[in-house]
């Protein structure tokens, strides 16, 4: 049996699908991990929300798994960090309860309320990062006020998604300066709650939690908590990040033109800087980091390895590596595309960076008679890779200098698409050790921190392979891109 002398972390990382819990030693060291699914539903086109109640479900079955697992590194945790999917409104009564399923991040319900929001207040873009996007929080709260009026009634404190096991944690409403950011409600130059934006979506600062760096003591856990999860009431809970920063923090990106790719169930580029972007440009965010005097710039697309999920259960295969193995066989990155292979748009749920249309809808070109599961499976790869070269393009003109970058996430994963991004964006892309745990790591980290222990957060996870542009390859894609940058057009069309 392993006795542990020095203070672990926990890492609890609410993504969309399910939660994460990591155990992670002061040195880096990931002891176990484990996880719960979370279910979402679509009440409606266009919809997405699930229920606080099921997050916290996850986090216990989660939890007390690890603990079954992993007895004495559990024993040994003193404190907790957070890390969770950005944008999701949290709507709680003056009683904590909440008051409605909460809109997630991928819902494109308030499309016209954000429209509002940036045609009536172009000046405030500069003080909040972003465009008013549907996905933001500040235009779900928009839409309530105007179609379901005694919810917004009754709201006492918006929180989002991580915060919400916070105050299950700890009893405290409590945000970090990175997922405030994110619901566009932040002045992210003063690190403050952007009263004009507040005002203008008829709520009062009152009705929003305090705020905090992500590498700060929020709290300490309730008797009731600590009973739950089997932890000392000691324990400190850290401010903790989204999920992209806490990514960044995870990898190691802390530094100014540290920059990353993550391919999970959405994707991004994300460039990190020392002080807020200079112009927000095609649908760029420019956010706090999880970390003190630290920024960042993203551009984001909806559906990334999602994508790769979806096409494999179009075609019916029996897992997404089976597909993966089927393209890397007959597609072979060393030789050219053939000119009959599909082009895809991997707009499935709408896009955000470049092109703020949450209503614009995927799809494939050039498909024949011909077309086999491959070749389905190679565009959606590549459709993926296209749209974060867009992305990629307005992070840079917003600023940043991204030359290199790790590539994160779940499709990190495949080294066939890690060597087709590579070549796609003519970035070297380096992919890490453990990169898919990367928000859990990050938000452990965060943990260590809030214990003044800050040496874990500078760390970065060992490099698993360099994959560099292929070169003989660049003129083939580069006219693939092209074609694929003339068809988002025809699709907005069919959307309208």
């Amino acid at each position: 049996m392993r006795s542990f002398a020095s203070p672990l972390s926990l890492g609890i990382d609410l993504g969309t699908s399910g939660v994460k819990a990591v155990l992670l030693t002061s040195s880096g060291a990931v002891i176990g991990t484990m996880s719960a699914a979370v279910p979402t539903s679509h009440p409606h086109p266009g919809w997405a929300e699930q229920d606080p109640e099921d997050w916290w479900i996850a986090c216990m079955t989660a939890l007390r798994e690890l603990r079954r697992q992993y007895p004495e590194a559990y024993e040994a945790v003193r404190s907790i960090g957070l890390s969770g999917q950005m944008h999701g409104a949290v709507l709680l009564d003056r009683h904590n309860r909440s008051i409605r399923p909460v809109i997630l991040w991928n819902d494109a319900r308030s499309t016209a309320e954000a429209a509002f929001l940036a045609e009536n207040h172009p000046s405030f873009i500069e003080a909040t990062g972003s465009l008013p996007m549907a996905g933001l929080t500040a235009p779900k709260l928009l839409w309530l006020h105007g179609h379901e009026i005694e919810s917004f009634r009754k709201i006492d404190c918006l929180l989002s998604p991580k915060d919400y096991l916070r105050l299950r944690l700890t009893g405290e409403r409590v945000t970090d300066m990175s997922d405030a950011a994110g619901t566009l409600f932040l002045d992210v130059h003063r690190r403050s709650w952007f009263e004009p934006m507040i005002a203008a979506t008829h709520l009062e600062p009152r009705q929003f939690p305090r705020l905090c760096e992500g590498t700060s003591a929020t709290g300490t856990l309730t008797r009731s908590a600590a009973g739950e999860l089997g932890l000392d009431s000691k324990v400190v809970v850290a401010g903790g990040g989204a999920d992209n920063p806490a990514s960044a923090v995870g990898i190691g990106a802390s530094h100014p033109g540290n920059s990353f790719v993550t391919l999970g169930t959405s994707a991004a580029v994300v460039s990190i800087t020392d002080r807020p972007l200079a112009r927000i440009a095609g649908g760029v965010h420019g956010f706090c980091h999880a970390l003190p005097e630290r920024w960042y710039a993203m551009g984001a697309i909806l559906c990334g390895a999602n994508s790769l999920r979806w096409v494999s259960k179009l075609l019916s295969m029996p897992s997404e590596q089976a597909l993966l193995d089927r393209v890397a066989a007959e597609l072979p990155l060393e030789r050219p595309v053939p000119p009959t292979t599909p082009l895809f748009l991997p707009y499935l749920s709408g896009e955000r960076t470049p092109h703020n249309d949450p209503n614009v809808r995927g799809g494939f070109m050039n498909v024949g008679i011909e077309t086999a599961a491959p070749s389905f499976g190679y565009a959606v790869l590549e459709g993926v890779a296209f749209a974060l070269r867009d992305a990629m393009g307005s992070v840079e003109e917003s600023g940043s200098d991204i030359r290199h970058c790790s590539l994160v996430g779940g499709g990190a994963k495949s080294d066939y698409w890690g060597q087709l991004l590579a070549n796609v964006l003519g970035r070297e892309l380096h992919t890490l050790e453990g990169s898919e745990l990367g928000a859990g790591i990050g938000a452990a980290k965060l943990g260590f921190a809030a214990l003044g222990i800050d040496e874990p957060v500078n760390m970065s996870l060992p490099v698993r392979k360099t994959f560099e542009p292929q070169a003989d390859r660049r003129e083939d894609l580069d006219d693939r891109y092209r074609k694929f940058r003339t068809l988002y057009p025809a699709a907005r069309s069919l959307c309208t």
